[in-house]
């Protein structure tokens, strides 16, 4: 058996989601279902293929990435898009990094697959029909009409080995249909959901985007051209990326090809797209209500609660979507489910933050929130990583006092470096050079109380190694040592 490299396509914006999924946290990193996320699942799922997996997902995003693929256990790269492009340009950069003969496997991050074993044997069973030049896409028998999917019709089997695992031609692609027409085509038999998962060899891919989207396929060759590589982060060229048409491989390639093969997925599929589809992925009680987290239902039918940090109770409600995080709350009739997408563009208009942004921050040292704001000062909780520390820097405009609640934090001020310990405190003056980190083996916590007349992320000067003073300099590799 070839070796299949998977790689997990980690852009989109899910708005769909809202108030969980935003901007600068999109679904497939939200906490879906439990504590983990849905591309810490489909992660897990892959590694059954392999447990070196690329990413491509946005410049923002990268450590959210890889904080994921740390705690799914699996290694490999992530490819950075300076600017989101849909899947035919990330897909045609990752084949042109790639071995011509690889197999690679496209997957979608966001995607619900409860049968990992179910899904890693149907990509198995693909490879002889990837091998022999056909891009292959995993269709998903329907088990309902949906109106909400694509659909894969299939055609006549594919000839000798390539076929002898039921993979066969694709007839068509199907838009999403009316649901008179999804019933016939249940009805008829040979139609399947498009998951938008495949198969294909790296040269193979290259070749059908050669001959049906040329100027895509030259954008990536000169964004890939020349990349470079930190650690496990893969920059290509902005300019030459962002100057490539947006258009999914769907559109781009698999509807113009004749070398499109489709292998039947008889397990359960979910692209998780909306609040009534993340509420059918839990249990649900003798009222129809399901509950995620915290919530609680009161002679309440039909009723979905998502309530991951405080109690949310639903008194005589029906047909409701109630989800709630820190600082937004959604409440909505579960028929207006795909109408969320327009409470963020009304927030948008608004100028509210909570449309794209989240109170919690990842960083790569750990992460902050903020939990109080007014004027002339902001309230936030840092979480430093064992053995990691913040950039040097200063703020010209605002003082920050400290509060150590768990852990012990070596603090680097204007080249003094101090221990200080839980229950302990440090004032950190307008103009001061300062760094921040965690010699610890256990997560630091910090309460952090800015104030000034101006409190804005932007007043921040990191200094660059080797830049700062010497006696600075001195002083922080005493801290880091």
């Amino acid at each position: 058996m070839s070796r299949i490299l998977p790689i997990v396509l980690c852009g989109g914006s899910g708005t769909r989601l809202w108030p969980l999924s935003r901007k600068t946290l999109p679904k497939q990193f939200a906490p879906l279902l439990g504590d983990k996320s849905l591309l810490q699942l489909t992660l897990e799922r892959l590694r059954l293929l392999s447990t070196d997996v690329m990413c491509v997902a946005a410049e923002e995003h990268r450590f959210l990435v890889q904080e994921t693929t740390q705690a799914a256990g699996v290694g490999g790269s992530q490819l950075l898009e300076p600017s989101a492009r849909n899947t035919a340009a990330a897909m045609a950069a990752a084949a042109l990094l790639a071995e011509p003969g690889q197999l690679l496997l496209f997957a979608p991050a966001d995607h619900h697959i409860p049968d990992p074993d179910k899904l890693a044997a149907t990509v198995r069973s693909g490879v002889a029909a990837a091998q022999a030049g056909y891009i292959v896409t995993f269709g998903v028998v329907p088990t309902f009409p949906s109106a909400g999917y694509g659909y894969i019709r299939q055609g006549a089997p594919l000839e000798g080995s390539a076929g002898e695992q039921g993979a066969r031609r694709v007839d068509a692609f199907l838009e999403k249909p009316a649901a008179d027409r999804a019933a016939q085509m249940i009805l008829a038999g040979g139609h399947f959901w498009n998951a938008g998962i495949f198969l294909v060899q790296a040269q193979v891919l290259l070749s059908a985007l050669a001959q049906h989207a040329p100027d895509i396929l030259e954008s990536c060759r000169r964004a890939t051209a020349r990349p470079t590589r930190d650690g496990d982060f893969i920059r290509m060229d902005r300019a030459a990326f962002e100057s490539c048409r947006s258009q999914s491989i769907d559109y781009a390639v698999l509807e113009k090809s004749e070398q499109v093969a489709v292998v039947p997925f008889e397990g359960v599929w979910s692209d998780v797209g909306s609040w009534n589809a993340v509420a059918a992925l839990h249990p649900c009680d003798e009222q129809h209500n399901r509950i995620s987290g915290n919530g609680f239902a009161i002679d309440a039918t039909r009723t979905f609660i998502h309530a991951p940090t405080r109690p949310v109770v639903a008194l005589g409600t029906r047909d409701l979507l109630i989800v709630d995080t820190p600082d937004a709350l959604l409440v909505a009739h579960s028929d207006n489910a795909e109408q969320v997408k327009d409470a963020v563009s009304l927030l948008t208009t608004r100028g509210r933050s909570q449309a794209t942004r989240h109170r919690r921050v990842p960083r790569p040292w750990g992460a902050y929130d903020s939990v109080d704001d007014g004027e002339r000062f902001a309230v936030k909780r840092l979480t430093v990583k064992p053995g990691a520390k913040l950039a040097l820097r200063m703020h010209h405009h605002r003082a920050e006092h400290w509060v150590v609640v768990k852990g012990a934090a070596q603090v680097l001020c204007d080249g003094t470096a101090t221990l200080v310990r839980e229950n302990e405190s440090i004032y950190i003056p307008p103009g001061t050079v300062y760094q921040l980190g965690n010699p610890g083996k256990t997560v630091l916590e910090i309460i952090e109380v800015q104030t000034g007349g101006y409190l804005g992320e932007d007043d921040v000067v990191r200094f660059e190694e080797g830049s700062e003073p010497d006696s600075t300099q001195a002083a922080a590799q005493r801290l880091i040592a």
